[in-house]
């Protein structure tokens, strides 16, 4: 029992230092049990080498750092080393938002450095 308070614990302590810290490196265990929960979650695919990510990543953040979605878990997956997780989740392409509601994929968006269309696929995790 002590295991799973201390598991819910992190989970909830990763989930608020992912919004204010740019987000965490994907795990496939973090996602599952963030997945069993149904919690708000974005999972960004970004490389270090696309413009587009670099774009992207500061209009995340400052949406992310807002009181309304501040709430929304974010993992990063690193688009030229997780390859398997690029499969898992059919993603072709860096720059690539999925977000997740209830357990459930509600939306994504590829290559979009909008701020209203980015809050707006955002919101869809609320």
């Amino acid at each position: 029992m002590l295991k799973f308070f201390r598991s819910l614990f992190l989970l909830s302590f990763f989930a608020t230092a992912s919004a204010l810290a740019g987000g965490q490196p994907f795990d496939q265990a973090t996602f599952d049990a963030m997945q069993k929960q149904g919690k708000p979650m974005l999972v960004e695919t970004y490389a270090d080498w696309c413009a587009t990510c670099k774009r992207q990543e500061p209009i995340i953040s400052e949406l992310l750092n807002t009181p309304a979605l501040q709430q929304i878990t974010r993992l990063r997956v690193n688009f030229d080393q997780q390859k398997d997780v690029l499969k898992a989740l059919k993603v072709s392409m860096q720059s690539t938002l999925i977000v997740f509601k209830g357990g459930k994929e509600v939306g994504r968006s590829t290559g979009d450095t909008s701020k209203d269309s980015i809050a707006a696929l955002l919101q869809k995790t609320l």
